[in-house]
């Protein structure tokens, strides 16, 4: 297998993985989505290393059947805002009292409403498997390395967002590993409930020792930097962060699409 990502900028996969993810906020056609899926997926296929934040992407993509699964069975049990003329099932409707006038559970099921429900869920498993392709490629390390010192305190906590993801995989298949050892359940409900607490307790403490060291070592401090210079930079980087964040929220919506690009472009020049 080829192992070309080392050579890439780790950043480089995160606009590549974001630029898909984009696409496929933009769109509800399940081939268009499913190209975009495919994509992904060979790409991480072909260039995904041996390290074991690399193998996250299976994870990214278990999550994005469960988020769809879930938002077809919500549609099911309360209804759907699509009205429908094509009827493939009706359940028993429970009665709700009148202040909860919109909302049912139970009633019938049309054929529209699943596939509205059906091509939003599938969007949105598209995003969570194109950022889980981002977490197979860019090395969370080498990412936070090329950070300049001015975004030191951004640095420090964006340590943690990264950085958990692939602990948490990390650690999933070690506990389930020494589980097998011990001869205990590793899968189903009762391996899950038994893992998934010391899972999330031992990525998050990993990802905040981390970024707890970055601080203690000085990570983006500089020496004897005027005071003036220190808020000029503290000013641009919350600016340029808030404007990268309402660039992409406009990009993202179809109303935001006239000043999504110009304000993303001013954040990031920020």
């Amino acid at each position: 297998m080829p192992e070309r990502s080392p050579q890439l900028h780790p950043g480089a996969w995160w606009l590549w993985a974001l630029g898909l993810g984009t696409a496929a906020t933009r769109t509800t056609n399940p081939l268009l989505l499913a190209l975009l899926v495919a994509a992904s997926g060979y790409v991480v296929a072909t260039h995904r290393s041996a390290a074991p934040w690399a193998r996250s992407y299976a994870a990214f993509a278990k999550l994005a059947v469960a988020v769809l699964c879930v938002r077809l069975a919500f549609t099911v049990l309360l209804g759907s805002p699509i009205p429908g003329t094509h009827v493939l099932f009706t359940l028993p409707e429970l009665p709700l009292p009148h202040w909860a006038q919109g909302i049912r559970l139970g009633g019938p099921v049309t054929a529209e409403a699943l596939l509205f429900s059906g091509y939003n869920g599938l969007k949105l498993a598209a995003l969570l498997i194109c950022v889980g392709a981002a977490n197979a490629l860019s090395s969370p390390a080498r990412l936070l390395k090329s950070l300049p010192g001015a975004l030191y305190e951004a640095g420090v906590a964006v340590v943690v967002a990264l950085t958990f993801a692939p602990h948490l995989i990390a650690d999933v298949r070690r506990l389930r590993a020494a589980r097998r050892l011990r001869g205990r359940p590793d899968r189903g409900v009762r391996g899950l409930l038994q893992v998934g607490l010391p899972v999330l307790e031992g990525a998050l403490e990993r990802s905040v020792a981390l970024a707890a060291a970055m601080d203690a070592r000085g990570f983006g401090r500089t020496a004897e930097v005027p005071a003036r210079v220190r808020r000029t930079t503290a000013a641009l980087t919350l600016g340029g962060l808030l404007g990268v964040c309402a660039g992409t929220y406009g990009l993202l919506t179809a109303e935001g699409g006239t000043y999504g690009l110009p304000v993303l472009l001013a954040g990031a020049a920020a």
